[in-house]
């Protein structure tokens, strides 16, 4: 059974060939996003389980996005197939050193994941169980499921991972932050941006932050700075990580890489110290191809990574 389990909306991606205003893009490449399948992408790159709960549409976007998720090692057994709604769509545009998305995923198939699509007997041997902030502001029955699967964690003691990954265009007139906050501090692992932070528990300071984090039970914190690096921290240590050189192409999926890699450390044993430098260097490494996951790292480039070796392919 996969070490890690994921639940989330993947939608298809039309990734521009060209930089500039959509109206005069002619030329696009069919990718995928979706925060909780990046992650669990990651994972098993790295060497590690990982399964991916979701519903797409009997489309043929749907069957790309599955296709691409499961070649990649993801377990998607409890996936479900919806007949009567389409999969999510998004657009992408690049220019200025930066992307903007447009997202097609309302009254998408993921919408509708319930909590009867859930099987406990699958989730019961997880290790960790990653969550995101994006699936329960999709829809009143996404968010049941969401706040069904933090108590089946606690209930059975499986580590709760949960990244608040806001996006403001998904909650449109609704303020979801208490909802994100509550299952933010009762994670064991936490991932944050500084700048979520400072809107879900009120400060950026990245030492407040920690000590509100830990005094709610979180186990091990990564807060998140963009370029600018990142703090990792546990029950009684703090580090700051630097930023792992590299020539963005484009940035989202980076937060993503990271959580996957300190997954990993996680699963593996590693000090808060390896942990920390597992996800700043995929992180990075993510930035540096167009596209979610094609950047990320297998094990044995992070491994190189981390031993500040290289290696020529030829």
């Amino acid at each position: 059974m996969p070490e890690v389990i994921t639940v989330g909306e993947t939608m298809a991606v039309m990734s521009p060939k060209e930089q500039g205003p959509l109206r005069y893009v002619s030329d696009y490449k069919l990718r995928m996003a979706g925060a909780e399948s990046n992650v669990a992408v990651g994972l098993c790159k790295l060497g590690h389980s990982a399964g991916w709960i979701s519903r797409l549409g009997d489309d043929e976007m749907g069957r790309y996005v599955m296709n691409a998720i499961r070649g990649e090692g993801v377990d998607c057994e409890n996936v479900i197939i919806d007949g009567d709604h389409r999969t999510g769509l998004m657009l992408k545009e690049m220019g200025n050193g930066e992307t903007k998305v447009y997202y097609y995923r309302e009254n998408s198939a993921a919408s509708h994941l319930c909590p009867q699509d859930l099987n406990e007997a699958y989730l019961a041997d997880a290790k960790i169980i990653h969550l995101t902030g994006i699936t329960p502001v999709l829809s009143e029955s996404c968010r049941e499921t969401i706040e069904a699967l933090a108590a089946f964690a606690a209930e059975r003691n499986i580590a709760l991972s949960f990244d608040p990954n806001i996006r403001r265009k998904l909650w449109k007139d609704r303020d979801y932050g208490p909802l994100l906050r509550k299952l933010l501090t009762a994670s064991r692992i936490a991932f944050v941006g500084r700048d979520e932070a400072e809107v879900l528990l009120g400060t950026d300071d990245p030492q407040r932050i920690v000590e509100i984090l830990r005094n709610s039970g979180v186990r091990y914190i990564g807060l998140k700075d963009g370029a600018n690096g990142a703090w990792v921290a546990d029950d009684c240590r703090m580090e700051f990580v630097g930023p792992h050189p590299c020539r963005t192409v484009d940035p989202i999926g980076a937060g993503d890489a990271f959580d996957a890699a300190f997954l990993a450390g996680i699963l593996e044993g590693a000090s808060l110290s390896v942990c920390g430098r597992m996800a700043a260097i995929a992180g990075a490494m993510a930035t540096e191809t167009p596209g979610d996951i094609e950047g990320y790292p297998l094990k044995q480039q992070l491994k190189l990574r981390l031993e500040q070796g290289s290696e020529i392919y030829r």
